[in-house]
């Protein structure tokens, strides 16, 4: 019997990845392609919609080359996608009416500020589940509409598609018959009622966003029409999912049942825990749609960082500290064990759980001793603190304490960091050794859904190195005291 394959596509913030699974669910091969990243002087950050989805067409010709697997051996395609990226485009010509928003772009913050000074702040929240703020997707789409001329008026006749890049993909590989979202993603616009499971009339009216503008929202298994990749595959196959990446990561992990939870570790880092069928609100971490399979929803907890590995990013370009990111285990070894200097990386505020975007970024704590290790260990050690935060706000949220911590990319490879965060949090930290979780959580979805794959054997064969907590309780405390000072130090109104 000829083996079948299914693709995943994970169009993440910096490129875009094509992956090919055989029928085991193993990834047989990878190819990436980057876009560009159109920052003005202003900090607005965007995408060109067009050259993401030709960098899509091309990775999936790209692949097809490399692997040498013929195009008709492709059963189904999974699709996972940054998220909060919020783009608008002309019903009928497919043609962007401006660049895709990025979720690193606040350019929103007038419009989230406005809204909140009108008092709907918790109106929102009860109903999406999310904290207001530029980050989410509604504030960049009424942007547009308020920005580009004639938007508004195109919109409200219907003209107009308002959407994320899962949509659009999903749109233009389907020739524009296709314009559907899938409720993980729809839960981060901040426009989706996450109790209802429907686009809410009341807060798209507050933002000004005509309903009839936005995607079908369909399960995040269900079909999504059928794509040949513009003639890369000799026949159609069906776009059998779609999810935001890091709900795709927490699928692909394995997280199916309440109580699972698992971190992301990019340029920022997302930490999310299965909550199960029912939605908890929080004012401390923000509460979304997990996903939605075959009618059923599964809710999560998340809470977003946004510096993490940025922090090595700035480390090495701006102070120039250190040559590569993998450097920082190297110095964090040799550091002084007894220095207790502390970076809070606030550098556009403080995300969850503090919720302050007037919080400033700090060293704290140096001495005439504190030298370059001391400062690259401060900033490698500000990543696990940042997410153990989170992980604390979240078992209290939803009152009970996690067993273990899966996690998932670049930054796993730093032994170091991985062995303190699992002093920090006192549970096993469960690395996945597999590098592309979120377009394996598609690409298993995609797979399920069509009967490719058994969900007990694809997840059984997930191999994952594990670290297990080995400092003394009284020393791990002190430490996490000594980060609680320092970002009440960082914090606008200090604690």
């Amino acid at each position: 019997m000829t083996e079948r394959y299914i693709l995943g596509i994970d169009q993440s913030t910096q490129g875009t990845k094509a992956l090919l699974f055989d029928g085991k669910g193993k990834r047989i091969c990878r190819t990436d392609l980057a876009h560009r990243q159109i920052v003005n002087e202003k900090g607005w950050v965007e995408h060109d919609p067009v050259e993401i989805y030709e960098n899509t067409l091309l990775a999936v010709k790209n692949l097809l080359g490399k692997s040498g697997i013929a195009g008709d051996r492709l059963t189904a395609v999974g699709i996972s996608n940054q998220r909060e990226t919020a783009l608008v485009w002309d019903r009928k010509t497919g043609e962007p009416v401006y660049n895709a928003i990025v979720w690193q772009c606040a350019r929103g913050a007038e419009i989230c500020r406005r809204t909140q000074e009108a008092g709907y702040g918790q109106k929102i929240r009860e109903h999406t589940g999310l904290n207001l703020s530029p980050y989410f997707s509604a504030a960049k789409l009424a942007w547009i509409l308020e920005n580009v001329p004639g938007a508004r008026e195109r919109a409200e006749r219907g003209g107009l598609c308002c959407g994320t890049v899962d949509s659009w993909l999903v749109y233009k590989l389907t020739g524009g018959r296709v314009f559907a979202t899938d409720p993980s993603n729809a839960s981060r616009t901040q426009l989706f009622n996450i109790n209802t499971l429907a686009w809410d009339e009341e807060i798209c009216q507050i933002f000004g966003i005509p309903m009839c503008c936005l995607a079908e929202v369909r399960d995040s298994n269900g079909e999504f029409g059928m794509t040949d990749f513009e003639g890369s595959l000799p026949y159609q196959i069906p776009i059998h999912a779609v999810l935001g990446d890091s709900h795709a990561a927490l699928y692909g992990q394995g997280c199916l049942e309440a109580g699972l939870a698992k971190v992301t570790y990019g340029t920022g880092s997302s930490v999310m825990m299965n909550i199960g069928s029912s939605p908890i609100l929080s004012s401390r971490v923000v509460t979304s749609v997990g996903w939605c399979m075959d009618g059923k929803a599964r809710y999560v907890l998340e809470g977003n960082i946004n510096y993490t590995g940025a922090v090595m990013t700035w480390l090495k370009d701006d102070l120039e500290l250190i040559q590569s990111p993998g450097e920082t285990e190297t110095l964090a070894r040799i550091a002084n064990p007894e220095d207790r200097t502390y970076l809070v990386p606030a550098f556009t505020g403080l995300g969850a759980p503090y919720w302050d975007s007037e919080a400033k970024g700090l060293f704290y704590g140096m001495t005439r001793t504190t030298k370059k290790a001391e400062l690259a260990k401060a900033g490698l050690e500000s990543i696990a603190y940042q997410i153990q935060d989170v992980v604390e706000a979240m078992e209290q949220e939803a009152g009970l304490k996690l067993k273990q911590l899966r996690a998932d990319g670049g930054a796993t490879g730093n032994g170091y960091l991985m062995q303190f965060q699992s002093d920090l949090a006192q549970i096993p930290i469960q690395v996945s050794l597999a590098e592309e979780l979120s377009g394996i959580g598609a690409a298993y979805t995609a797979g399920i859904a069509i009967g490719e794959y058994d969900p007990e054997k694809v997840f059984g064969n997930i191999e994952r190195r594990q670290y297990l907590p080995d400092m003394e309780e009284g020393e791990r405390d002190r430490r996490y005291e000594g980060w609680k000072e320092a970002v009440g130090r960082a914090l606008s109104v200090p604690v």
